[in-house]
């Protein structure tokens, strides 16, 4: 066939068709960014960057960012030594153990030093992962970012808008991370405040395989979010005010086969009339009657430490309490074993919130009664567990199994057992007429008495005592389990498959 002259736009034609396949066909791959700074092993093959704060600027949505084993003394803003924005960033440390991403003054030779004047105290988090969404963090450990003058002190945040009262960050996960400090001064000095940290996310989420302590609030923290749709499995937690808070949290979230322990309390979902709005913690199901927050499969004990960091609120928790629901509703607590617990294995009870609320904060689920904001604990099914020796501290309502509130529809216990016999305050607490959670339970006059004494809020009624804090002791860091294969699903790159440092 006899073909015409190509004409000027006939040529600009076939250009712009060759523009539209090409980028059809290959569109933009994923680039690796490998961080090594060579502070305590020699680099890699390949190309790489030496802060991972350099890297985060670098790097576009979809890339990765690999850290070869080293101290790395982040302060790439402000408000965070890492902060990223960028949605579907990957970051991952090629060790566990041996990526240290330290907040403090110190050496590479000695990482998250407990030294006052190797402190820096100008109060920035760890690695913030602000209002972007799929963004993933992993085998690494983040240490002595503290909080000073109420800001800071977070080792790994993913916050989708602090204190806003909405949602701002979807999907998320992290997985075989590390969170501590070495460093605390006073109640009202510098420390580390939230280990693992996720507020105002709407998920799906998932932090697994983890490790936080030495936190003046709590090690794991999953809040401001009505409906989270998120998961912790295989986490511990060790030597906090708390273990796990979870203020504001509800809907889809499952809390499951970790360990709490050393702690001043356990586990502690809890309702607030505070910045994690909007109130309350609840666990029903969207849309439906059911319970979707489960705490299951866990092993609780020895949460009796009173000499532990401890910071407002969270530093007032009952000290003793393995899992302790305060003006929660509608949560399911089944098939875990609590034990050794001091003053309470499992404990549900109302809030009433004297804190005076900030403006997007309207006592939502609750009642307001006065300046008073009280939150109801009911609703709740305690089922299943297993309880040993609790009630150590031998004060009066101290024991297995507890309930102070009295609200519809009350809190049910069912099914629980412990092998020298089960005990409860009020007594009996599983005897109803009929099908268990058939009626209104009981609540504990007495109970509520030594939970404002266990807090330290109120003095003790004659004849009750509990552990008092004399001087704070910080856990030492110790190692991991680190993730199996550092390069697994990540794109081929000279580092993969990975020969360097292990811990």
């Amino acid at each position: 066939m006899q073909r015409g002259p190509m004409t000027r736009s006939t040529v600009l034609l076939a250009s712009s068709l060759l523009i539209v396949v090409s980028g059809s066909v290959s569109a933009r791959r994923p680039h690796v960014f490998k961080v090594c700074n060579r502070s305590t092993a020699p680099c890699g093959r390949g190309g790489r960057v030496r802060s991972i704060s350099r890297a985060v600027k670098r790097a576009k949505s979809g890339d990765w960012i690999l850290v070869w084993p080293g101290v790395y003394h982040e302060k790439g803003t402000t408000d965070a030594g890492v902060m990223i924005t960028k949605p579907d960033i990957h970051l991952r440390g090629m060790d566990r153990n041996l990526v240290i991403v330290d907040g403090s003054n110190g050496t590479a030779t000695a990482p998250c030093p407990a030294d006052a004047s190797l402190q820096d105290t100008t109060a920035r988090n760890g690695i913030e992962v602000f209002k972007a969404s799929g963004v993933s963090v992993e085998n690494l450990t983040v240490c002595n970012y503290l909080a000073n003058y109420g800001h800071g002190g977070n080792e790994i945040w993913w916050n989708g808008g602090d204190g806003s009262g909405t949602i701002g960050t979807g999907s998320y996960s992290g997985a075989f991370l590390t969170a501590t400090s070495m460093f605390y001064d006073s109640p009202n000095g510098p420390m580390g405040m939230y280990g693992i940290f996720v507020s105002n996310a709407r998920g799906p989420g998932s932090i697994t395989d983890s490790y936080a302590s030495n936190m003046g609030d709590s090690d794991f923290y999953v809040g401001a979010c009505p409906d989270c749709n998120a998961t912790l499995s295989r986490v511990h937690a060790q030597n906090s005010s708390l273990g796990y808070s979870g203020t504001n949290s509800g809907g889809h979230l499952i809390i499951e086969d970790s360990e709490w322990d050393g702690n001043k309390t356990g586990i502690v979902p809890n309702s607030l009339n505070n910045d994690d709005a909007p109130p309350p913690q609840n666990g029903q199901c969207p849309g439906g009657p059911g319970s979707c927050t489960i705490i299951r499969r866990n092993h609780v004990h020895d949460n009796n430490n009173p000499n532990v960091p401890a910071a407002g609120i969270s530093g007032e928790a009952p000290v003793g309490a393995g899992i302790e629901i305060s003006g929660g509703m509608f949560d399911t607590i089944e098939d875990n074993v609590v034990e050794n617990q001091g003053a309470w294995g499992i404990v549900t009870h109302d809030f009433p919130d004297t804190e005076t609320p900030p403006p997007i904060s309207h006592c939502e689920g609750g009642i307001q009664s006065g300046p008073v904001c009280v939150f109801e604990a009911k609703g709740n099914v305690i089922t299943g567990n297993t309880l040993r020796n609790n009630g150590g501290f031998g004060n009066p309502s101290n024991g297995d199994l507890a309930n102070e509130s009295s609200s519809t529809p009350r809190n049910c216990f069912y099914g629980n057992t412990d092998p020298n016999g089960l005990s409860s305050e009020p007594p009996m607490i599983e005897t109803v007429d009929g099908q268990p959670c058939d009626r209104q339970g009981v609540g504990s006059g007495l109970l509520a008495q030594q939970l404002v004494c266990a807090a330290g809020i109120a003095p003790c009624p004659p004849g009750s005592s509990y552990p008092q804090p004399t001087q704070v002791q910080m856990l030492l860091l110790t190692r991991q389990t680190p993730m199996p294969d550092p390069c697994a699903g990540v794109p081929r790159n000279s580092w993969c498959p990975y020969t360097g440092p292990r811990s």
